[in-house]
C-alpha cells in the first residue's frame, strides 16, 4: 500500500481539479466566448419564444386555432411549391 505521500497527492488532487475546474470554467470572458454563441445557436431566440401564455380555456382554444391555421398554411404554401415543381 502506499504511503502517507500517496495519501498526501491524493488529497491535493482532489482539491486541486475542483478549484481548477472552477476558475477555468467560471471566467467570465470564457463564457461569453464559449457558451453564449452555443446557446444562441441551440435555443430559440426570445421574440419567437412565447412570453405570455393563455391562462384560460377560450384563449387556449384561440392559440390552438392559430397555430393550426398557420400550419395548414405553410403545408398549403409546400404542397403549391412541390406542385410548381412537378410542373
Amino acid at each position: 500500500m502506499g504511503g502517507a505521500n500517496l495519501e498526501v497527492f491524493k488529497f491535493s488532487l482532489y482539491l486541486f481539479v475542483p478549484i481548477a475546474a472552477l476558475v477555468h470554467f467560471g471566467d467570465p470572458d470564457w463564457y461569453r466566448q464559449h457558451v453564449v454563441p452555443y446557446r444562441d445557436k441551440l435555443f430559440p431566440p426570445a421574440d419567437r419564444t412565447v412570453q405570455k401564455l393563455p391562462k384560460d380555456q377560450s384563449a387556449i382554444r384561440d392559440e390552438l386555432n392559430r397555430i393550426r391555421a398557420e400550419r395548414l398554411a405553410k403545408k398549403a404554401a409546400r404542397d403549391a411549391e412541390e406542385a410548381g415543381k412537378r410542373n
